[in-house]
């Protein structure tokens, strides 16, 4: 029997918690990677180095967003295929996710090589940050492919029910980039090529691990040769549902452009670094909220394949409960040591003025994050594209480029931090509507009446 059978009958309470701590703790880890990472740059290569991976981030994280829409794609028809007992199925969809991901991986790699500059400079690589930034991005991709397979495998890993396999997925290249670092970037004097070796070795090692367990280890994935021809309807599928994280990952992507160039209008070069150490430490203080929505999808889509519709609506609940209650404690620590963050990554006396108040305008609205993401995870397992793919680019697409494009406008670069909180806030707003007048969908599933989700969040917010 299949590891995520357990899905259905144990409490939802402990299987979020199975699933939630081991993705949080690899989310963590890959937090704290970033964090040293940006240390040792900002420490050993400057603020230029810092800015110079503000810009290729997205950018990578871009091409693997590939394999992690064609992850999470797959990873919905699997869960629901596993709940419904069909193996055929979770199969198939596996061998064509393996298919596409190196297809699209390798081709979009070797598509930025050839245009670096130019996808650089769109990003917003300009003036003194575009050469140390080709440097780090020559290297990257390199390693990006790896990547891509690692996100789509750590997807289809927690749909099968193996939730610390998934997690060691995330925190092998973290590790290996935690030892490389000082090495490369110190010892060698290697600089942000050092920094982008070490990164680099950690997407590979990360990949590989994947591919030892999916032949080695547990995994209950037993992929025919004739299961890795693309098959039409499961590719659809995959990408239908896929899309959703796709299109995030690409608005994300738009609004990096808006952003960084905003940034460099409004506030310059430093501005640019300003905003990857706030990056950096957003990604920190989000990782649990992060982990329990990675958590709640694969119970969400086994319950609704299996038909138990009162188990759905808890997941949802205590989903939203256990994150909004994590985000508050989170907020409270930056907002009184926001200056105490900043100085663990750079002794540049403009950056210390800077940065402190930038951080805590740009995470105000921090405690709605959970409303906000349980919203299209919610719709994204149980297979429903369009409003899964609506919510998915509310923040980001529907109020927070538009924000960054206008208020600064009046405000300057203040008008850019505080963006994000107002952005974040109507984001929550929308996802928790969408979620009461959407219940309809659980009478299709055990008759559970429409008002009980709506009961459920008014709850816990009263």
């Amino acid at each position: 029997m299949s590891q995520s059978a357990n899905f259905g009958s144990e409490s939802i309470g402990k299987l979020l918690k199975q699933q939630a701590i081991p993705a949080s703790v690899g989310i963590l880890i890959m937090s704290i990677y970033g964090i040293v990472d940006t240390i040792f740059v900002g420490r050993y290569v400057g603020s230029m180095g810092i800015a110079a991976i503000t810009v290729v981030m997205p950018i990578g994280f871009l091409i693997s967003a590939l394999g992690m829409a064609i992850g999470v794609g797959g990873a919905s028809i699997i869960s629901r295929a596993l709940g419904e007992e069909n193996t055929e199925k979770a199969n198939h969809a596996f061998g064509n996710q393996i298919v596409l991901t190196l297809i699209l991986g390798v081709g979009f790699s070797i598509l930025c090589y050839f245009f670096i500059e130019e996808v650089l400079v769109l990003f917003g690589g300009r003036g003194n940050i575009l050469e140390p930034a080709i440097e780090y991005f020559e290297i990257i991709l390199i390693g990006i492919p790896f990547l891509a397979w690692a996100m789509c495998a750590n997807n289809v890993i927690r749909a099968e029910g193996f939730p610390r396999v998934a997690m060691y997925t995330l925190i092998v290249p973290a590790f290996a980039n935690l030892i490389l670092d000082p090495i490369l970037i110190v010892g060698l004097g290697w600089g942000i090529k050092g920094a982008a070796w070490a990164t680099t070795v950690g997407y590979i090692s990360s990949g590989l691990y994947a591919v030892y367990h999916f032949l080695y280890g547990k995994s209950k994935m037993h992929v025919s040769p004739s299961q890795y021809i693309l098959h039409k309807p499961i590719v659809q599928e995959i990408s239908a549902i896929g899309s959703v994280t796709l299109a995030r990952q690409g608005t994300i992507a738009v609004l990096y452009i808006v952003l960084n160039n905003a940034l460099f209008r409004y506030g310059g070069e430093l501005s640019i670094s300003t905003w990857g150490i706030i990056n950096r430490v957003m990604m920190f203080a989000n990782f649990p909220v992060l982990g329990i929505t990675q958590g709640f999808v694969p119970i969400a889509g086994f319950n609704y394949g299996a038909k138990l519709g009162d188990r759905v609506l808890e997941v949802i609940q205590t989903a939203i409960k256990y994150g909004t209650a994590i985000s508050l404690v989170l907020f409270s620590v930056i907002m009184v040591l926001a200056p105490q963050f900043v100085q663990i990554f750079t002794t540049d006396e403009a950056m210390l003025n800077q940065t402190p108040q930038a951080l805590r305008m740009t995470f105000l609205a921090t405690p709605l994050l959970a409303i906000q993401l349980i919203g299209p995870a919610y719709f994204q397992a149980i297979g429903k594209a369009l409003p899964a793919l609506f919510l998915a680019l509310t923040k980001q697409g529907f109020f927070l480029i538009p924000l960054i494009l206008i208020l600064p406008l009046f405000m300057g670069i203040n008008g850019v931090w505080i963006s994000f909180p107002i952005a974040d806030l109507s984001a929550a707003i929308v996802s928790f509507l969408y979620l009461r007048k959407s219940t309809k969908d659980f009478g299709n599933l055990s008759l559970i009446p429409r008002r009980h989700i709506s009961h459920y969040l008014m709850t816990w917010l009263s």
